[in-house]
């Protein structure tokens, strides 16, 4: 099995140098943190992940969860008790939470840098404190005050867990289908249905687990518009905050799953006996509004899931490819490392585009939501929440799907080895999968991204992003090393717009048209996003690269000095390399993006009119 490794280099040059983190600690909420506080809390994370997570990944995904049906008990792998107590203990559970419920209040974009690195380690174990503290943010967001003190600060700690109830049999992907029921008794209600597919819905490591469940009122109208959202404690809360009798909600079993094996994806039985109680949040018939914070929190961490596991595909290649002899070198003849051969380095590029790509991607989107929290006017905060609607799809399908897709490359660079699970390569492949199917297809994403969000505001949010990326494009028009990479990500953005436009004019005639071709489009946009914060990252790069050559009397521009600047300084390496990567990717994936937009505006209907 490969080492667990963190290329932290990477991750403070996303935080700091592109997303400049420290503009947020000038605002009031974050005035206690600065880049060392940062740094050691990334430091104590890599350490965590690497000593306590890593080791439990590949024996919990071949010892999976077991469900023992005489008890309706979930017993989880060997090694997660311990590690989950380590991670409450270090405060990791409640680390981006409201302080006055027992949190550390850290920003957005922090709590996803230390997820990312999570992530990668062990998602299986990930995957329940990222349900735990949705749902105490849910219960803090709608509940009432009694609810808040019961529920919140033991969920923060980590004393008691936490899901997502939305998934039925007969209702997947179409929640307004829902038809589990609650009925007001006093002031409370009697919940009964059935709920499957739900992460962690039963396990042991915490004596109760507090499910947010969607649920139609007795009487309520027909479709989304007609759920409500509960609280459902799997064992009944007494008014001191101890545990009573047991709460009516059953575990009838677990999946057996492609990947995250280790995570247990339960189906939970609410009422079989007409004993669950459960407590409204929020409003009667608003359920699908209070759950959507939880679904789209959710879904920038699904889409960081793809991201964390592309790049800990990717460490694991490249140090393959370092050290593994195989062939010969095609210019001089003499045995070679794969790293020598021309496929083998073109597809590490494909590996290192996406990872350090789409992590760029999820970290600038984490920074939106931070500047709108800390916002000191309406207009900002409206400005900043705008770009988090538009670029939450994007970053929830793009990652997946291309992080999957890098997580491919990353098992060909090794060939046979890597589709054996030696190396641990396989293993993120299936891991990876689920994260483009969960909180919504892809397909979803796209139909939200082309039919809700590049109309919000008038398009307010989709000018404000098509107004980053030109300005990057404008200002750096004459770049010394990257102006015909810029110009190709200014064609491609330019494109993108048309692309939206006759969308935007074909969904007038004809609503089907932008429909079956929206995950295309999703894809364009995701390609020019992130092409975009590669090409900003190499702009950046270059200036400090420039400050290094010029230190030694050399000069960027020239291959042969800059050849030599990276063979003696690690750092100039990384910088050239952020520039190499930027080129790559624009050469190869944005050059295509006028043609991609071509195809969606052509009209062709032939999946539409195909007879199946």
């Amino acid at each position: 099995m490969s080492e667990f490794v963190v290329d932290r280099r990477d991750l403070e040059f996303v935080l700091f140098t592109q997303a400049r983190l420290e503009q947020l600690f000038l605002r009031e909420r974050y005035r206690e943190l600065d880049r060392l506080t940062v740094n050691a809390i990334l430091d104590e994370a890599t350490k965590f992940a690497a000593d306590v997570l890593a080791p439990l990944n590949a024996a919990a995904d071949v010892e999976g969860s077991h469900y023992d049906q005489a008890t309706s008990r979930v017993t989880l792998a060997k090694g997660f008790r311990e590690a989950y107590n380590l991670f409450c203990e270090n405060g990791w559970m409640g680390f981006s939470a409201n302080p006055a419920y027992g949190g550390q209040g850290m920003p957005y974009v922090l709590h996803l840098a230390v997820n990312d690195i999570l992530f990668g380690s062990c998602l299986s174990f990930c995957l329940n404190p990222l349900l735990v503290t949705g749902a105490a943010h849910l219960v803090e967001a709608f509940g009432t005050d009694t609810l808040k003190r019961l529920f919140v600060q033991k969920m923060v700690n980590g004393i008691w867990g936490g899901t997502m109830c939305l998934t039925e049999p007969g209702a997947g992907s179409d929640v307004g289908a829902i038809r589990t029921r609650a009925k007001l008794v006093g002031d409370s209600y009697l919940i009964e249905g059935e709920k499957i597919f739900i992460t962690f819905g039963e396990h042991d490591l915490t004596p109760n687990i507090c499910h947010a469940v969607l649920a139609r009122i007795e009487g309520a109208p027909e479709g989304t518009k007609g759920l409500s959202l509960f609280l459902v404690p799997k064992i009944r809360v007494k008014p001191d905050g101890s545990l009573g009798e047991a709460n009516d909600v059953r575990c009838s079993g677990v999946e057996h799953k492609h990947g995250i094996h280790a995570s247990p994806t339960c189906s939970l039985l609410f009422g079989e006996h007409g004993r669950c109680q459960g407590f409204l949040l929020g409003e009667p018939h608003k359920g699908m509004r209070a759950m959507f914070q939880m679904m789209n929190e959710a879904r920038i961490s699904v889409g960081l899931q793809g991201a964390a596991l592309a790049n800990a595909a990717y460490q694991r290649a490249l140090a393959y490819a370092r050290e593994r002899k195989q062939g010969k070198n095609m210019l001089t003849g003499k045995d070679a490392v794969l790293l020598e051969h021309p496929d083998v380095r073109q597809l590490l590029m494909w590996q290192k585009a996406i990872a350090e790509g789409t992590r760029a991607l999820l970290l600038r989107t984490a920074l939106f939501a931070d500047l709108a929290a800390t916002a000191p006017t309406a207009s900002e905060k409206a400005h900043y929440d705008g770009l988090v609607e538009m670029m939450t799809p994007i970053c929830k399908a793009y990652s997946t799907d291309q992080g999957y897709e890098s997580i491919t490359r990353s098992l060909q660079t090794l060939g046979g080895y890597g589709y054996l699970k030696d190396y641990g390569i396989e293993q993120l492949l299936r891991d990876a999968k689920i994260a483009s199917i969960y909180e919504g297809t892809n397909g979803i994403q796209a139909a939200d991204l082309v039919g809700r969000k590049l109309a919000a505001r008038g398009g307010a949010d989709f000018r404000s992003l098509v107004a980053m990326i030109e300005e990057l494009s404008r200002t750096h028009a004459t770049h010394p090393v990257l102006a015909e990479e810029l110009l190709v990500l200014a064609q491609a953005r330019i494109a993108m717009v048309e692309a939206t436009l006759a969308f935007a004019n074909a969904g007038a005639q004809d609503p089907q048209i932008p429909a079956v071709n929206a995950s295309s489009y999703l894809d364009l946009m995701g390609k020019v996003v992130v092409g975009f914060l590669l090409l900003e990252q190499a702009v950046l790069a270059f200036a400090e690269l420039q400050t290094l050559a010029t230190a030694k009397g050399l000069s960027p521009t020239e291959p042969q000095a800059v050849a030599k600047l990276c063979a003696e300084d690690a750092e100039a390496s990384f910088l050239h390399g952020k520039i190499k990567v930027a080129q790559f990717f624009a050469r190869r994936a944005l050059a295509l993006a006028p043609a991609q937009a071509h195809t969606l505006t052509t009209g062709d209907r032939s999946a539409l009119d195909m007879v199946f």
